[in-house]
């Protein structure tokens, strides 16, 4: 069966990564949340996408220039703070939802973000079985598996992988999480590495069309904005 994974939570009607969202997508009953995380100057986990606060909040720079007290007072929409990782891990403690936390360090390495993240999601006891991470910074994925084997990882990419079940198999990664427009541009591929029982999670799939012909090939999950839209058709 297909997850149901709400994208930086409800972000298509919700302003994106905040606890309103990520709330609105348990509401629906969402089977999953991803989710950005980054570290403030003072190396506190927050949940934000872009590298810079400019796009998404009343401020401007770099989310690593920011103190955690200063990145508070940010209005990231509708008087929504960008909120903590730890204020998110309550949430998804309590509400057992699936998480996709996307490490945000291909551009920034954020030097402890890996150490940081897995001593929180153990503070937490966030079940590894509701658990992948994820990075576009595939080395940042072979160190996570090295600190902890039993953690699930994806490798994001955008464009398409040479080969992409040799590669994964190399990289001791759990799963791939590509762009959903490679996955439709190589179909022999696709249907290639889910009869070989490669986990794909694909990303960023808004349109029910793409949805549907992306749940007929077997993908393991669908990351969208619009949940609501990808339940029904599930």
């Amino acid at each position: 069966m297909t997850l149901n994974i709400a994208h930086r939570g409800f972000s298509g009607k919700y302003p994106e990564n905040t606890l309103l969202a990520f709330r609105k997508a348990v509401e629906i009953k969402a089977d999953g949340i991803e989710l950005d995380v980054q570290l403030t100057k003072d190396n506190v986990p927050v949940i934000i996408h872009d590298e810079m606060v400019d796009r998404t909040t009343n401020s401007f720079g770099l989310v690593k220039n920011f103190t955690y007290k200063e990145i508070k007072r940010l209005n990231a929409g509708g008087n929504e703070r960008i909120p903590s990782l730890e204020e998110f891990l309550e949430l998804a403690h309590d509400s057992n939802i699936f998480v996709n936390l996307e490490l945000k360090n291909s551009i920034f390495p954020y030097e402890g973000l890996e150490d940081i993240v897995l001593n929180l999601l153990e503070k937490y006891s966030i079940s590894k079985e509701k658990l992948i991470l994820s990075s576009f910074n595939h080395n940042s994925m072979m160190k996570i598996k090295e600190m902890d084997s039993s953690i699930k990882t994806g490798l994001l990419y955008e464009s398409c992988l040479y080969n992409p079940y040799n590669y994964l198999k190399t990289t001791t990664a759990s799963a791939l999480h590509p762009c959903f427009a490679s996955l439709l541009q190589n179909i022999d591929e696709t249907k290639d590495l889910i009869e070989k029982n490669v986990e794909i999670n694909t990303y960023t799939v808004n349109d029910v069309v793409y949805m549907k012909a992306l749940i007929d090939l077997g993908v393991n999950g669908i990351i969208t904005n619009y949940p609501d839209r990808l339940k029904e058709l599930l």
